[in-house]
């Protein structure tokens, strides 16, 4: 298990990372309270994929927090339901939601989708978008320059595709430390000392909510 995050300056660290048997609540809500324990506060914004374990587990440690369901995972989950001839269709429909203007707009392309996906009679499609949809629009609270970036855990997961493809080299790691040692050395790569988020934006954001 691993989290990273954007800090106040805007720039990625990974905040910490546990060994699990397996990705449940009482997997995740160990490595939350270990996070928590260890001093970390002022989360905003939670981003992962549809799991509940970790879903249910950031509500209650972190309740002040949203939660940002990953687009890119939200969108294979409806594409395991597309014929692959109507894939490139669907895809284009679905980007057409994240490209709205406003959340308000957002949710009303949903609607149209639903009932486009619904007339393909792709019906579990629609299904999976009507109800999961609204999980992805999260992103929407916060400034508009961070849109891109804070509607999927791209940034997590390219670390866990070098974690994998240096798995591959290695066969197996000896033992729990090895693993730590390269998630070291990812952290101290450009991937960690290049500005990722203008958080001036975000704070601007706040006073002006708090001035209005």
């Amino acid at each position: 298990m691993v989290a990273i995050a954007v800090n106040g300056a805007g720039y990625r660290e990974i905040l910490g990372i546990c060994e699990g048997a397996k990705e449940d609540k009482a997997g995740w809500s160990g490595f939350l309270k270990h996070l928590k324990e260890r001093g970390l506060t002022g989360v905003r914004l939670i981003i992962s994929d549809a799991c509940l374990g970790l879903a249910e587990s950031a509500a209650e440690f972190f309740p002040d927090a949203c939660w940002q369901r990953c687009v890119v995972h939200f969108y294979r989950n409806v594409f395991s339901h597309v014929p692959r001839p109507k894939m490139r269709e669907v895809a284009a429909m679905l980007k057409a939601i994240h490209a709205s203007e406003d959340v308000v707009a957002a949710r009303e392309k949903a609607l149209a989708v639903v009932a486009k996906l619904r007339a393909l009679r792709l019906s579990k499609a629609a299904e999976l978008v009507e109800r999961g949809v609204g999980e992805t629009l999260a992103y929407y609270a916060f400034p508009e320059e961070h849109w891109r970036r804070i509607r999927t855990n791209n940034p997590l997961e390219r670390i866990l595709r070098e974690i994998r493809r240096r798995s591959r080299v290695v066969g197996a790691f000896p033992d729990g430390q090895s693993a730590l040692n390269l998630l070291r050395y990812i952290a101290g790569s450009e991937w960690s000392t290049k500005r990722y988020l203008n958080m001036e934006l975000l704070k601007d954001q706040q006073m002006s909510a708090i001035t209005a």
